[in-house]
């Protein structure tokens, strides 16, 4: 019987369900063969594989990068001696090679400690796989993910050299389209990922826009 603290037992039932697919997942056992952070390294794989995201890059800003997984693959992937700056609010465990900041980049002190690590070097490529913290309402995530979005197009807008690239995290939904015409202003090619590593019911996509536009 359902204890006092329990009446139902359908958040069991979900948690193990959840559970029985994360592990069965074959990303996230290939995530762990490979010693990635989380399968969201296949993710920014495919993206930078379809778009040609790391062609020539050697100064790359990650946004929203804990637990790391993004930067372990710009880490693998980029040629020894890049400038990987990993940022987020939230701690993350060192990774040899890359720069972690952890503050709010879009705070003026963030941002200062951001362009501290950055130095005098320019920027080539930003990603971002920033998600809200999830409320259950869609309305409420929805404006939330578009807002976190749009802090990452501005960094991007704001650091990015001319003919740089941009990858960013979004979920579908209302603003979508608003924010996909802003970056097509900025950048001379905007496309519409849903990576394969992207579980089908998530409602995530990444827009990869190429080659920003001159100030």
């Amino acid at each position: 019987m359902a204890g006092p603290l329990n009446p139902s037992r359908k958040k069991h039932r979900f948690d193990k369900a959840w559970m029985n697919e994360h592990v069965n997942d074959p990303y996230v056992q290939e995530a762990t063969r490979r010693g990635y952070r989380s399968r969201a390294a296949f993710k920014l794989i495919e993206l930078a594989e379809k778009d040609q995201l790391f062609r020539d890059v050697r100064v790359v800003v990650d946004l929203g990068a804990a637990p790391g997984s993004w930067s372990q693959v710009l880490r693998e992937r980029l040629p020894a001696g890049a400038t990987i700056v990993a940022v987020d609010i939230l701690p993350m465990t060192g990774l040899a090679g890359v720069s972690f900041v952890q503050a709010d980049f879009a705070s003026d002190e963030g941002l200062a400690a951001v362009q501290q690590a950055l130095g005098d070097a320019r920027v080539q490529l930003v990603v971002s796989d920033m998600a809200p913290n999830l409320s259950g309402i869609d309305p409420v995530d929805q404006a939330r993910s578009v807002h976190l979005a749009e802090l990452a197009y501005d960094f991007a807008c704001q650091h990015l050299q001319p003919g740089g690239d941009f990858a960013v995290k979004v979920f579908q939904g209302s603003g979508l389209a608003e924010f996909q015409k802003a970056v097509a202003t900025r950048f001379s090619k905007v496309y519409v990922r849903k990576p394969k590593a992207s579980r089908d019911r998530s409602r995530e996509i990444f827009l990869v826009a190429k080659g920003r536009r001159g100030a």
